[in-house]
């Protein structure tokens, strides 16, 4: 149904490396990214395209060895009022990592 929240499980995942070898994705709201590039000044994962002034991840599935900068490309992430468009999320729980804020790990995607 068109009124029911988006499910992060569903987001990308038909071309998702499996679970085990990419616990973790990246959900973008680049339609909201303000160009600020606060993301890629923390993340190597993360690079501002010049031509248009969008950040855009290298990688949308990771494993433990990149989580730690992601997480910080979303928590600096001051776009929608600083609750950030960048989502890091558990592919295993469904929950989001990052930036989380309501703190209860539902998704903050704003579409």
């Amino acid at each position: 149904m068109a009124d029911d929240p988006v499910d992060p499980s569903e987001i990308g995942e038909r071309d998702a490396p499996p679970i085990e070898e990419a616990p973790y994705k990246i959900i973008f709201e680049a339609n909201k990214c303000i160009a600020a590039g606060k993301c890629a000044e923390v993340s190597d994962n993360w690079e501002m395209e010049l031509s248009t002034g969008i950040a855009q991840p290298n990688v949308y599935f990771f494993d433990e060895a990149d989580l730690d900068h992601n997480v910080r490309a979303a928590e600096v992430c001051p776009a929608k009022k600083d609750r950030g468009v960048i989502h890091v999320v558990d592919r295993r729980t469904d929950e989001e990592i990052a930036p989380d804020p309501e703190g209860d790990g539902s998704l903050s995607v704003d579409w």
